[in-house]
């Protein structure tokens, strides 16, 4: 059975692999293309709807290469939001949605998942408080996970490969903690989880640094919305340290969105408002190329992924000072990069006021 398994991954990989060409020549046909302007990388006319090729992908091996190992109420149900968020997806990438409409799609997905799939969250258990049931507060909880990492994994999608390979390396990491909490009749979760990584694999080289073509919104959002899912399928029954373990995980998209939000506040602006202040624009702002910033928030994800792998080797006390010491460490490395603008550091201005204050202390007694 895992010989299977393995064969199907690889199969996954290459029939991505072999299918970009070919959605490549389609996008241009449909006129799914990227034009440049002021807030793109690019400099020519690039196709879009890439995430089309992984979709077919993992498709298919999902339901001829694997189906005996996935619950067939469980497929057809993440198919079908599937097949929403792809289709609102490619819309947008031929004419442009509104970000009502966008929005309107992913609720429309997750509703189908939820009511179809099961993909929900229940209850929360918190340390030192027991557990707290969420009733009626379950679908929009849910709703609004989904529909957050979706726009996520969207808004980092800004630069050759940096979705994808972000993504790659958030689904394995899940793919791998997920072991610690699913139980044996769960293991489909970790299956398809992996087959959705070989079927980014497939499509990457294709993606990265001097891209081919791109995601698209088709490929973001339906990247975004099953990181959304699989997370949540091993969040149904949640305590502290699996609820805080997908948001680690996901510490790149999540970032990026959440300051976005704080500076466009600050600023006075939408939080719809496009900028060109986002993490990849700042490493490249700060002299790095396009290549070396792909690499740099690749190697970012990856400290976040092994963060990540901690937290099922600790206790409540370990997950509390881990999260601590990782929420200090980011916003020093934000405000040190001026994610939410270059004179706004009031973390760094107040160990700077210790430093000083100590030092002229210390000076003092010498005296």
């Amino acid at each position: 059975m895992k010989f299977e398994i393995f064969v199907s991954l690889f199969a996954t990989a290459i029939t991505s692999a072999i299918l970009t060409p070919f959605i490549r020549k389609f996008a241009f046909g449909i006129g799914a293309v990227d034009t440049p302007n002021k807030r793109r990388v690019n400099k020519i006319s690039m196709p879009t709807i890439g995430g089309l090729a992984i979709f077919i992908a993992f498709s298919f091996a999902t339901m001829f290469l694997l189906r005996n190992q996935i619950p067939t109420q469980k497929l057809w149900g993440l198919f079908g939001g599937e097949c929403i968020i792809i289709a609102e997806g490619m819309i947008d990438d031929i004419f442009e949605l509104r970000p009502r409409q966008k929005i309107f799609g992913q609720l429309l997905a997750g509703l189908e998942v939820y009511f179809v799939a099961g993909v929900r969250m229940k209850y929360l258990t918190l340390p030192f408080i027991g557990i707290w049931q969420f009733g009626w507060l379950s679908l929009p909880i849910t709703l609004l996970w989904i529909v957050a990492i979706v726009n996520a994994v969207n808004l980092i999608d800004g630069l050759d490969g940096l979705a994808t390979g972000v993504s790659i390396i958030a689904l394995t990491t899940i793919g791998i903690t997920g072991l610690f909490f699913l139980n044996m009749a769960n293991v489909w979760v970790a299956i398809m989880i992996f087959t959705l990584v070989a079927s980014m694999i497939g499509f990457l080289p294709y993606n990265f640094y001097p891209a081919r073509i791109y995601l698209g919104d088709t490929g973001a959002q339906f990247i975004g919305f099953m990181l959304a899912c699989f997370s949540l399928y091993g969040l149904k029954n949640v305590t502290f340290i699996t609820v805080i373990i997908p948001v680690i995980i996901l510490g790149v998209p999540i970032t990026d969105t959440v300051y976005a939000m704080i500076r466009r506040k600050l600023n006075r602006q939408p939080i719809s408002h496009a900028d060109k202040h986002h993490l990849h624009h700042r490493l490249m702002q700060m002299g790095l190329t396009h290549r070396q910033t792909v690499l740099v928030i690749y190697g970012i994800a990856l400290v976040f992924s092994f963060i990540a792998l901690l937290y099922p080797l600790s206790n409540i006390l370990g997950a509390v000072l881990l999260t601590v010491a990782c929420l200090v460490g980011l916003e020093l490395f934000v405000e040190a990069i001026g994610l939410v603008g270059t004179n706004r550091q009031p973390l760094i201005k107040c160990i700077h006021q210790v430093v000083v204050n100590t030092t002229s202390s210390n000076k003092m007694k010498k005296r």
